[in-house]
């Protein structure tokens, strides 16, 4: 049988496919449409649809439209209740209601009437529970908002969700993060990241205050009162110079969600009795909070979807109808679920552009080589990740023993200094370098302290907290990969490589040879890995 799953209603509008009891493909929009989290600059641009993403997954399985057996959409109509007309809420689930007639139209062939509605929460639920490695488990989701709730609390077993609490809005662990984002100068639903970031830098001395209006309740939920942010303090405009002020703000409201999230997992296990859990919804994506939900929490084990935030629920809600209809699909297999292209067309692509270069015996030789010789290497190779983070496949690649390699990458990307970049280790010599966290972690979605001894020696991916956010490569997922950390660590001792996503500021990560050359073309970047080719700065602009 062959389910589709649509995430088009808040923001990240994504598709994703499964057929036969098999995760096939998935894909956010803007990695097509070029804008980043599927936002244009009108407001209804939250409603996008991701039709060439969609498309797309039908074309990876050789299906057209009418040979889908249901679709999901990760959003229910019926659930929101007491809107005033006209309002903002409204008018998104007058187009909700509508998305079946607009899916047929984006799907020439697709039956509208095989369009199902999943909850916002349950398929977040489904892309963490059913994609993850047990069939057993706790699942905890937490976002800003979906439809009339802002969060879920319950357990699958054999395949089945039984939810035990639900927080209703306008209480919203998510929101709050959202505002303190907007109030930090930045774009809510967006860089949340950059908060987390920012707190490392900052003391929790406003803990206290917040304790206060953001609190578990006992049962599964939680209250986040409103709050003058202004009164720890003073907004800043887009792009403003940060204080000290602004990073204890970020350090605050960081510390608060945390202590929360172990309220709100305490309270699951107690009701569950489960070892494992598995987390999705946007705020799963703060590594941060994951690990210390691990650290301190119930659980003996956590595993998080990649794709934890609304693109996510493209994959839970197809994942959700298989299993309705008796064709479980999970495990996930890797989030290595995006467009690929074979050695053919990247070549072709090199030609038409007239873009010398060569072809290696041995890639992962040649690249640690020019990483070795502290050369920043743009690195596109096999099938696009699924979620916010470049795992490998669409990456800027550098040397982590120069620390000066942080403020480099940065300014290739065109972003603030504070933030981090991130190593990709080999599994087998992660627990000599990084300490307290799970191993493996092949989803960069835990922070790891990095050993005292190691600290001097690969300091570009070493955060002010003296912690790292690491992505272990095993031989058997991504042999290429763990090729070039060999390599590199028979270069420099250092079985490590500095890893960030491969675009610049503001767009989205690059997916094909296209972006890739036009990235390449436009950014201080020494190196490109096409596939098997190997493009040189320095050739290319000697032609």
């Amino acid at each position: 049988m062959k389910f589709l799953g649509i995430n088009a209603i808040f923001h990240d509008p994504a598709a994703a496919l499964v057929v036969d009891g098999r995760i096939v493909a998935a894909a956010e929009e803007e990695r097509f449409s070029r804008r980043k989290h599927g936002k244009r600059p009108l407001a209804f641009s939250a409603w996008e649809l991701p039709e060439q993403a969609a498309a797309w997954c039908l074309r990876e399985a050789g299906l057209s439209p009418e040979d889908l057996d249901a679709v999901a959409y990760s959003y229910d109509p019926s659930l929101v209740t007491g809107r005033p007309e006209g309002d903002w809420e409204d008018l998104r689930t007058r187009y909700a209601v509508r998305a079946p007639a607009f899916l047929a139209t984006a799907l020439p062939g697709l039956d509208p009437g095989r369009v199902s509605y999943v909850p916002h929460h349950v398929a977040h639920a489904a892309s963490a529970g059913l994609a993850s490695p047990w069939r057993d488990c706790a699942v905890l989701v937490c976002d800003g908002r979906g439809e009339n709730v802002s969060h879920l609390a319950g357990r699958y077993r054999d395949g089945e969700l039984e939810v035990l609490a639900a927080q209703e809005l306008p209480h919203s662990l998510g929101l709050m993060y959202e505002e303190v984002t907007e109030h930090l100068g930045f774009l809510r639903s967006s860089d949340e990241y950059k908060v987390m970031a920012m707190a490392s830098y900052g003391r929790p001395r406003h803990l206290e205050a917040l304790r206060e209006v953001v609190h578990a309740t006992g049962d599964g939920g939680f209250r986040v009162e409103p709050v003058d942010w202004g009164s720890f303090a003073k907004r800043l405009p887009k792009g403003g110079a940060w204080t000290s002020d602004h990073a204890d703000l970020a350090a605050s409201v960081q510390a608060r969600l945390e202590e929360v999230l172990l309220d709100l997992v305490r309270w699951l296990h107690e009701r569950t009795g489960e070892r494992r859990l598995a987390l999705a919804g946007g705020v799963a994506l703060n590594c941060v909070a994951n690990t210390r939900l691990l650290r301190e929490g119930p659980f003996e084990e956590i595993w998080v979807q990649p794709a934890a935030g609304d693109s996510g629920t493209a994959l839970g809600g197809a994942l959700h109808l298989a299993q309705a209809y008796g064709e479980p699909a999970g495990p996930m297999p890797g989030a290595a679920l995006g467009r690929g292209f074979t050695d053919e067309e990247l070549g072709a692509w090199l030609d038409v552009a007239r873009v010398p270069h060569t072809r290696p015996a041995d890639l992962g030789a040649a690249v640690a080589a020019e990483l070795a010789a502290d050369r920043i290497v743009a690195w596109f190779q096999g099938r696009s990740e699924y979620g916010p983070r470049a795992l490998g496949r669409r990456s800027l690649l550098a040397h982590p023993g120069h620390a000066r390699n942080t403020e480099r990458l940065n300014d290739v990307k065109g972003r603030e200094q504070f933030r981090p970049v991130a190593p990709m280790v080999l599994e087998s010599r992660a627990r000599e370098i990084f300490g307290r966290g799970p191993v493996p972690s092949p989803y960069m979605l835990f922070v790891h302290d990095v050993h005292p001894d190691w600290r001097d020696r690969i300091p570009a991916v070493v955060h002010v907290d003296g912690t790292a956010r690491i992505q272990t490569v095993s031989p058997a997922a991504d042999p290429l990969m763990a090729r070039v950390l060999s390599e590199f660590e028979a270069r420099t001792g250092l079985p490590v490589v500095v890893n960030t996503s491969l675009n610049t500021a503001g767009r989205p990560m690059v997916d094909d040879p296209r972006d890739a050359l036009e990235c390449f073309g436009s950014a201080p970047v020494d190196v490109l890995a096409l596939g098997p080719y190997l493009v040189r700065r320095g050739e290319v602009f000697a032609s």
